[in-house]
């Protein structure tokens, strides 16, 4: 049996009595291992995701099954049964981290790519749609899903609110409200992508691209009713589904499909295909099948990796790229920032978020920096050098992202139709039963709303679709 140690490496001969002067004290300072214990356990928290902070993960295996090189370069996707280690992680988006896991909410929908290129991160939702088109609203989105400053308790009202001013968001409270809203567990669920990313080739041609992972389990999900029941059985029914099913050898897997557009094809779609609010119809961009993802192993440590996981568009790799989408543009930015307030400057030496191939970079010094220079060459700490340091590789280029107009604070396309999406979600996907759990949802959020914003909502759900709107009020009428 291995000795337990301090941190230093010293063995501890006893770790059930403090040391004392005398058989009832008091206390000695010269008791460094109390010291150490006490101080650590007064640093084991670190601040919590702003958004997404409760979660769940595991790690897995990606394989590809039909061959995408002739859009894209990328290794991962280089030939068919090729294999990436990988890890995901799903996650609401309001709740805090000790936050039951059954509530009505976005489910966050991360996954962590280990190529052999460097890690490909895709940060998305159970959605293929967002509320907001711009990252300026960001914030003030987020402030009415999280606390009231006065009360501290979630606020119906600041969400209607913000909503009924907004009817970008119509599309995705549409999803939230809707069956979809409340999966019974993290497997069955789809993913997206959600923003439209981009792929291009060895010979630098570039496609636009959205990323959809069909859960292969199937969908099912619970009523609000069924949601709270959950809730009173076990707050922590996700990580039980997901930890319990993998850890009886219950794999889940997940289909990844790609809609594709081309640069031509962008230039004549009656809407902006970099509108987050917006998707891309699949009569025009069908899916075409690229290989899954199966989590078959869990974490050995919860804190270790998946607490510390660190996911960000901003680690992508050659052969993927980005796209005129405002919404992914600040997200490049704010992910990584968001990890390196909450986990620290080199968050990503942290073993879970480590690539697994060779890096070379010239970031210097920091607080925590355990892995000293990675140069190539100990007298390299800048570049361009002569004394053997790593250097550029122009062969990875990405090809420009194509810009047109003056720079400026420019509003999205003119005369952008907020409605018709949301119109055709309602009228013609979704049953009449669907439909009805839909109103019932909607008016449950309302609750305590003043009128005047409830009376806002409902003219845009009559813009949307008279039978919406007539809906939305037989339930609170029924409701009260």
């Amino acid at each position: 049996m291995s000795r337990l140690t301090t941190t230093a490496g010293a063995p501890v001969a006893d770790n059930q009595n403090s040391e004392t002067a005398g058989l009832r004290g008091p206390l000695l300072m010269q008791d460094y291992q109390l010291l150490e214990k006490l101080a650590h356990q007064n640093r084991e928290r670190i601040p919590e995701r702003t958004v997404h902070a409760k979660g769940w993960g595991a790690f897995g295996t990606f394989t590809v099954t039909h061959d995408i090189t002739r859009h894209t370069r990328a290794s991962i996707f280089g030939a068919v049964g090729k294999t990436t280690p990988m890890l995901a992680r799903f996650s609401t988006v309001a709740g805090e981290a000790g936050a039951a896991d059954h509530e009505r909410d976005v489910r966050g929908f991360a996954l962590k790519f280990y190529t052999d290129e460097g890690n490909w991160d895709l940060v998305g939702n159970n959605s293929p749609v967002f509320f907001i088109r711009d990252p300026l609203k960001f914030p003030d989105f987020i402030h009415t899903q999280k606390r009231h400053p006065r009360s501290n308790l979630r606020s119906n009202t600041a969400m209607w609110d913000f909503w009924s001013l907004v009817p970008e968001s119509l599309h995705q409270v549409t999803i939230l409200m809707s069956d979809r809203g409340l999966p019974q567990d993290p497997t069955r669920m789809n993913g997206y992508g959600s923003h439209t990313y981009s792929l291009w080739n060895a010979k630098g041609e570039r496609v636009w691209v959205k990323f959809h992972f069909k859960t292969q389990q199937g969908h099912a999900h619970f009523t609000n009713a069924e949601g709270n029941a959950m809730i009173a059985r076990s707050r922590e029914g996700y990580q039980e589904a997901l930890f319990g099913g993998i850890e009886a050898g219950r794999f889940p897997r997940w289909t990844l499909k790609i809609q594709i557009m081309s640069e031509a094809e962008a230039q004549q779609t009656a809407f902006d295909p970099f509108d987050l609010t917006k998707v891309w119809p699949h009569a025009d961009f069908p899916l075409h099948e690229v290989g899954y993802f199966e989590l078959n192993r869990n974490a050995d440590n919860y804190f270790a990796q998946i607490e510390q996981a660190a996911f960000s568009p901003s680690n992508k790799v050659p052969g993927i790229g980005f796209s005129p989408d405002k919404m992914l543009q600040a997200r490049v930015f704010s992910y990584a920032d968001a990890h390196r307030y909450r986990l620290g400057t080199h968050y990503e030496a942290l073993p879970v978020n480590q690539p697994r191939c060779p890096v070379h970079h010239y970031h210097k010094d920091g607080a925590m920096n355990f892995v000293g220079p990675q140069t190539g060459a100990v007298d390299a700490y800048y570049e361009p050098n002569s004394v053997g340091g790593v250097t550029q590789d122009p062969s990875v280029a990405e090809p420009a992202l194509p810009v047109s107009g003056a720079t400026g604070r420019h509003a999205h396309a003119q005369q952008i139709d907020d409605y018709a999406q949301p119109r055709a979600l309602h009228d013609k996907v979704l049953n009449a039963e669907q439909r009805a759990r839909l109103y019932a949802n909607t008016a449950a959020s309302m609750a305590g709303v003043p009128q005047q914003i409830i009376d806002r909502a409902l003219a845009h759900y009559d813009t949307i679709s008279p039978a919406y709107g007539a809906g939305i009020r037989a339930a609170l009428a029924a409701a009260n």
